[in-house]
């Protein structure tokens, strides 16, 4: 593999004469090149097609969508300044988020009952931003696996290596971005859960540092460590979906200095100092992991920063399940339906019984404090996103829960470190398997260090994607 990577997959069913990112789109739209319209009948095209197999979406509603997109074309014709940014593009919401009358599976035979005639926070800064909702993107069960095979539908698929999961919980959103069904979306991260699908579908998965984004879990969440953040083509892309999901939804103020896309377009400081981190306690990497890994430190080391090795994160699964226990347990489930959780699920809620909320604060707050010191003064660290390539579809058949969060949680390990410190991380793109699957890379920040690590991101994507790549069509 050369060191320019591969970098996109370009599996989209766009046209070749539309722009290929969320922002270009936009900007076709807000120019009337292209209506709101024409662009969801394009998504509601390749849901249609596509999604019987590939399981991103667990429900569309086209009637809704066309009603919403009629809306967006008047609104785009009426505004000659400052629409909304995202105005007229077709989106989804994972199905844990509430959308107004929508129902709210989150990926269980359990809550099959639940409709919501509100919208949740995400679902709502969509709307706000300009987009148009087109139906809830499949989840793991109460999102706690990084795959997505609920029993409610077809297993959720990487539309590049289709015999291979989308990764979860938001593998939904990673799966309708990265096989054309939508430009952008967003989704929730308590583990990996942005990330792990974003590498497994060769997209970009940012999860916020803990307090730059709303916290939308806190009743469920009390050490907060899930987040939302966006899985986009693009690094600008995800930080102009971030700035949407912050409340900046205005096209104007998309440039305000302190924008996460005005981030992304900086250029990040020379000679950073960067941790190479390549091991974990829960097991083996595969050498191709390593292998890309490596050479897109190496992309790091010719652009004039210094890369060294750091040794494995301290930590263990078993400091990391109380954190996931209490989360899920304090889930509020109606007893005469607990008997529908899958196997996992209840297995876990069983490890959150008797665990206070002292007991995730201190859990949580020693972990963090091993993790941030181990950071030490570096600048950021890259690691392989996942230690592994994506599991095929069925890997996991058969196991009991107990056996099944173990066996998963490696995917994990690399990830869900940083939920417990808090600190930014993003997930890029950054090659294609032997086998043909996707690989991502991951880079993380200093505590609040986002805006550092957006302009690092970005300046690492032109760099793989090499000179004929750097040109925006995002105008």
């Amino acid at each position: 593999m050369a060191v320019r990577l591969w970098y996109t997959l370009g599996v989209t069913d766009l046209s070749d004469s539309w722009p290929s990112t969320a922002l270009g789109l936009a900007a076709a739209l807000r120019a009337r090149e292209l209506s709101a319209t024409e662009v969801l009948e394009r998504s509601l095209h390749v849901i249609e097609r596509d999604n019987p197999h590939l399981a991103a979406f667990v429900d569309f509603d086209a009637p809704r969508a066309r009603r919403a997109a009629r809306a967006a074309d008047r609104e785009l014709g009426r505004r000659a300044a400052d629409p909304p940014v995202f105005l007229g593009l077709p989106v989804g919401i994972k199905d844990h988020e509430h959308a107004r009358f929508r129902r709210t599976r989150v990926g269980s035979a359990a809550f099959t009952w639940v409709a919501s005639p509100l919208d949740g926070l995400v679902a709502r800064r969509c709307r706000e931003a300009g987009m148009v909702c087109v139906g809830k993107l499949a989840t793991s069960e109460l999102t706690i696996l990084p795959f997505i095979d609920v029993g409610l539908h077809p297993p959720t698929r990487s539309p590049v290596a289709p015999a291979r999961y989308a990764g979860g919980s938001s593998g939904g959103s990673a799966c309708a971005v990265a096989a054309g069904m939508l430009p952008i979306a967003p989704g929730s991260d308590g583990g990996g859960s942005i990330r792990i699908p974003a590498a497994f579908c060769g997209l970009v998965g940012w999860k916020p540092a803990r307090g730059t984004l709303p916290h939308p879990y806190g009743a469920l969440d009390r050490a907060e460590i899930s987040a939302i953040g966006p899985i986009a083509r693009t690094v600008r892309d995800a930080a102009a979906l971030a700035d949407a999901l912050n409340g900046r939804s205005l096209h104007a103020g998309l440039a305000h200095p302190g924008s996460f896309l005005a981030a992304a377009s900086d250029r990040p400081a020379k000679g950073l100092r960067i941790g190479l981190l390549t091991e974990t306690p829960l097991g083996s990497v595969d050498p191709q992991m390593l292998a890309v890994t490596r050479r897109v430190a190496a992309v790091l080391e010719a652009m004039g920063h210094h890369v060294e090795d750091v040794p494995a994160v301290d930590g263990s699964l078993e400091e990391f399940i109380p954190l996931m226990g209490k989360m899920v347990g304090d889930v509020p489930v109606l007893p005469w339906l607990e008997g529908r959780l899958q196997p996992s699920t209840r297995w876990m809620r069983a490890q959150g019984r008797g665990v206070t909320r002292a007991d995730v604060m201190r859990i949580r707050e020693g972990l963090e404090r091993r993790i941030v010191q181990a950071f030490g003064a570096m600048d950021a660290w890259i690691s392989p996103t996942t230690p592994v390539l994506a599991p095929e579809v069925g890997a996991f058949a058969g196991l009991g829960g107990e056996a099944t969060f173990r066996r998963a949680a490696l995917i994990g390990a690399f990830t869900a470190p940083f939920n417990v410190s808090g600190q930014p991380a993003v997930s890029l793109p950054a090659g294609l398997s032997a086998e043909g699957v996707p690989m991502g890379v991951q880079l993380v920040g200093r505590p609040r260090g986002d805006r550092a690590l957006w302009a690092l991101a970005a300046a690492v994507e032109e760099a793989l994607k090499g000179p004929e790549g750097r040109a925006r069509p995002d105008r």
